[in-house]
């Protein structure tokens, strides 16, 4: 099961989906809740962590399945994390691109990026500031999204002069650095699908952080199934650390690339995620081995 993140869609796995198709693997790619044409409930904590991974659970038992690989990134990666540890009975194994596991301090999240990065940080100001990021993106739909998909051939940074956190200001500036990632038919695919919902529902995601923090209370933060970690070298998400404390069957791969891990480098992380499978015994996924 391949798992998108934000401001994603299932279409963000268009290299992957063949590939492990032909490797004998079923394939289930959602678009997960609010997002592409799946529900979008109005409620924010209609998207906290227990909704998220409650939803890839069914879509197990709606296919058939008991168990299944989980693959992930960005916030997709944390939704895996999460299944890892609340639902082990239904993960063979889990593969994150990206974000690493995200460990819970005695502060909840959002209380501590709130002092370590301030109110500009765009998860402090997504939970600081309801409703104003979701207008500013809305607003500048096509233009945000075409800015926020660029190779990590050069940062991505918006005009300094802005008052608005960076990544909003991004979405109104005239262009942005790095080349494009995605020609326009495959821009108009993530474009139409956020025409549709929006980027509240998406948003709410991050409102949850608090919320999920409080349900991950006493849940044991240990990994036994086989992991696989690949991150971008030139990502602005920091590289994993520590990971192998919570899950010790741990391979950790870096790519040359940015943030778009599975879109910027499809061939490399094609052969790693085949490479991991094949090497751990995990083909016989469509066998379905409990």
């Amino acid at each position: 099961m391949l798992c998108h993140g934000w401001p994603e869609h299932a279409y963000s796995w268009r290299y992957q989906i063949p590939v492990l198709a032909a490797a004998g693997f079923d394939v289930i790619v959602p678009n997960q809740r609010g997002y592409g044409g799946s529900s979008c409930p109005e409620a924010v904590e209609a998207y906290d962590i227990t909704a998220l991974t409650d939803d890839l659970e069914d879509l197990l038992a709606h296919y058939g399945h008991e168990k299944a690989i989980f693959v992930g990134h960005d916030w997709g990666a944390l939704v895996v994390w999460a299944m890892a540890v609340l639902k082990p009975h239904r993960v063979r194994a889990i593969a994150n691109l990206s974000v690493s596991y995200l460990r819970r301090g005695p502060e909840d999240w959002v209380s501590f990026w709130r002092k370590a990065l301030g109110p500009k940080h765009y998860i402090v100001h997504f939970n600081d500031a309801p409703g104003a990021a979701d207008a500013v993106l809305d607003a500048h739909r096509t233009n945000f999204l075409r800015n926020m998909y660029r190779r990590a051939d050069a940062p991505p940074s918006p005009p300094e002069d802005s008052d608005l956190p960076p990544l909003l200001a991004l979405a109104q500036a005239p262009a942005a650095p790095g080349t494009p990632l995605m020609n326009d038919e495959d821009l108009a695919v993530f474009d139409q699908a956020f025409a549709r919902t929006g980027f509240t529902p998406g948003i709410n995601w991050y409102r949850n952080f608090a919320r999920n923090w409080e349900t991950l209370a006493g849940v044991q933060e240990r990994i036994t199934v086989p992991t696989l970690m690949i991150w971008g070298h030139f990502d602005m998400v920091p590289p994993p650390k520590d990971l192998e404390a919570v899950a010790p069957d741990l391979e950790v791969q870096g790519l040359p690339c940015g943030h778009w891990i599975q879109q910027e480098a499809p061939e490399e992380t094609n052969a790693l995620l085949i490479a991991w499978l094949l090497q751990r015994g995990l083909q016989t996924l469509g066998q379905d081995q409990a």
